[in-house]
C-alpha cells in the first residue's frame, strides 16, 4: 500500500494497489470533509408499482396485459393527453401495456391500473421479443434487443 511518508508516488510504487488507498473510495463518507450528502433530483421519490413482467389490469375498461416499460411521468404529447378520456394525473408512473388478445400496446396511468392475479398468460404477439417466460411473478424479461420501428 501508498505510504504517504515515503517519497513514492502511487505509479511509481509496485505495491501500489488503488483498491486500498482511502482516497480513491468514491462512496467514503463525505461527512468528513464536511460537505452535505446531497441526493440529485433525477431521482425518483418512489418507485412505481409495476415492474416490466407483471401482470395488470385496467381498472376501468377491464383489459388484461403485460407492463413492458413505464415512464415516471406522462411522456405523452398534450394533444393524445387531451383526447385520453379519462384524464389521469400526468405526474405519476404511466405504462407500456401489451394488451392481451390484441395487437395493441397501451400507455396507461398508474391510478388506473391494478395486479391482475389471475395469472393466465397474455396472447399478443410482441410478447415473444420481450419476454422469454412467465412464472408465479409474472413474466422475465429475455437478454433479446427491444424491436425498433420505423415510421
Amino acid at each position: 500500500m501508498f505510504n504517504s511518508d515515503s517519497n513514492q508516488t502511487p505509479d511509481k510504487d509496485p505495491d501500489y494497489d488503488p483498491q486500498d488507498d482511502p482516497s480513491n473510495d468514491p462512496w467514503s463518507d463525505p461527512q468528513a470533509d464536511g460537505e452535505k450528502l446531497e441526493i440529485p433530483d433525477y431521482f425518483p421519490d418512489e418507485l412505481p408499482l409495476f415492474m416490466p413482467g407483471i401482470l395488470v389490469r385496467h381498472r376501468r375498461y377491464g383489459y388484461r396485459g403485460v407492463v413492458v416499460d413505464f415512464d415516471m411521468s406522462c411522456h405523452a404529447d398534450d394533444t393524445w393527453y387531451r383526447a385520453n378520456p379519462s384524464h389521469p394525473e400526468r405526474d405519476q408512473p404511466w405504462y407500456h401495456v401489451l394488451v392481451h388478445g390484441s395487437t395493441i400496446n397501451t400507455y396507461a396511468a398508474q391510478e388506473n391500473l391494478i395486479v391482475d392475479a389471475t395469472g393466465g398468460q397474455i396472447d399478443h404477439p410482441l410478447v415473444q421479443h420481450f419476454f422469454e417466460g412467465i412464472d408465479a411473478l409474472g413474466y422475465q424479461r429475455n437478454a433479446e434487443p427491444w424491436p425498433t420501428f420505423e415510421s
